[in-house]
């Protein structure tokens, strides 16, 4: 069950920094490794692939110093999951930690 539950949330961490710019599975592995999270490209890459067909993410293919690299932008679709994504967890945040608003 906590495997589902940091599913989510990473799914939330994808959105957000995916609406900010376009990101690349190797960038979220390490960001999601400053929180301490170790996450393996057999678990990021058909995560992100997932949220591609779900419509949260679209992406392109790109050459950077000569190699191939696949970025991802967030959807309108995506947009709104994030927005409603948020209003959940600050919810619960504030329900079982107390006030999370700053």
């Amino acid at each position: 069950m906590i495997r589902r539950i940091l599913l989510g949330f990473m799914g939330l961490h994808i959105l957000h920094h995916a609406s900010k710019e376009p990101i690349t599975g190797v960038f979220m592995i390490e960001e999601l490794k400053k929180h301490g999270y170790e996450v393996s490209p057999g678990t990021i890459y058909p995560l992100l692939h997932k949220m591609e067909v779900s419509g949260l993410l679209k992406s392109r293919w790109e050459v950077r110093d000569g190699r191939r690299i696949r970025l991802y932008e967030i959807t309108p679709k995506g947009l709104e999951v994030l927005e409603e994504g948020k209003k959940k967890v600050k919810e619960l945040c504030n329900e079982i930690l107390g006030d999370c608003n700053g």
